[in-house]
């Protein structure tokens, strides 16, 4: 795989940088994949919510006597045996499809799904960055840049856009009744936070939406990260809380004038990678941010 050494040399504007690092992990997780060999497997959380794990992102589930409301997709060559999943749980009809935001291990199904007949949900930025890459069929039939609720299998399903985070299309879906929130990536309990620029994400935005999420959830809310196991409010206050002090420290360096290679030489985000792993997606995007552009 390149790494930023390896990019640096050839003199990339830190911006594209940061682009093709996030494009790289993407294609990394894709990569040649043996699709058969990739397990799908379903997990109950509480009430009528349910995610389910393969390759990408984790798929919700809301499942009752309605029918199913589905929370992302991951690629569309696991379409099938994922509906074929699903349909172990539950009987009824996948009524909606609702994407968290535009990345393909998330809405790499939705063609599949889209013809099926499935109603897709997302922003009004998901369309649009969809539109330039996806047939009609694929993207979002019904969008949205204010609250929305639906109302199915005795569940409240409060589906909210938050500021340019991961992305500039990010939702969070929380399903009232069974106390549980769908965080898409914006939030992950298995690596530093990805801040992808190139399709509008912010550091600001992911302090400030990391912050509503823990505003909105109680003490008892269970929160499933777009990568990852399930956790709770505390969970999200030390991930924001590690993203600010990592930010400040980072903010300091670029006052005084250091180069990139001078922030990553410094090592900002040392007493994390035990727990989070490679910084460098990450410092990448902090330090663009704060440096005021590429």
């Amino acid at each position: 795989m390149a790494t930023r050494a390896t990019l640096r040399r050839f003199g990339l504007p830190l911006g594209l940088l940061a682009a093709l690092l996030v494009v790289i992990a993407m294609n990394a997780q894709r990569g040649d994949v043996d699709w058969d060999a990739v397990e799908i497997a379903t997990h109950h959380v509480r009430g009528t919510v349910h995610y389910v794990t393969g390759q990408g992102g984790n798929i919700g589930l809301s499942i009752g006597e309605d029918g199913v409301i589905m929370i992302d997709d991951q690629f569309a060559p696991l379409t099938d045996r994922i509906v074929a999943a699903i349909r172990e749980i539950s009987n009824g009809d996948i009524r909606f499809l609702i994407n968290t935001h535009v990345h393909g291990d998330h809405t790499g199904g939705n063609e599949n799904l889209g013809r099926m007949g499935i109603l897709i949900l997302a922003q009004d930025r998901v369309r649009v960055r969809l539109a330039k890459s996806l047939p009609e069929v694929a993207l979002p039939t019904l969008t949205y840049s204010e609250d929305i609720t639906v109302h199915l299998n005795g569940e409240e399903v409060h589906v909210f856009p938050v500021p340019a985070s991961h992305t500039d299309g990010d939702s969070v879906i929380y399903f009232k009744d069974s106390d549980v929130m769908m965080v898409g990536d914006v939030f992950r309990t298995v690596a530093f936070p990805v801040i992808d620029r190139n399709n509008g994400g912010t550091l600001t935005g992911t302090v400030e939406t990391l912050g509503i999420i823990a505003g909105r959830a109680g003490v008892a809310t269970q929160i499933v990260p777009g990568h990852g196991i399930v956790s709770t409010r505390e969970d999200v206050i030390e991930f924001r809380d590690m993203v600010i002090d990592v930010a400040d420290r980072v903010s300091d360096l670029v006052d005084q004038g250091m180069t990139y290679e001078q922030v990553t030489a410094a090592n900002p985000t040392a007493m994390y990678e035990a727990k989070w792993g490679s910084p460098e997606r990450f410092l990448t995007a902090v330090y663009e941010e704060l440096n005021g552009g590429d």
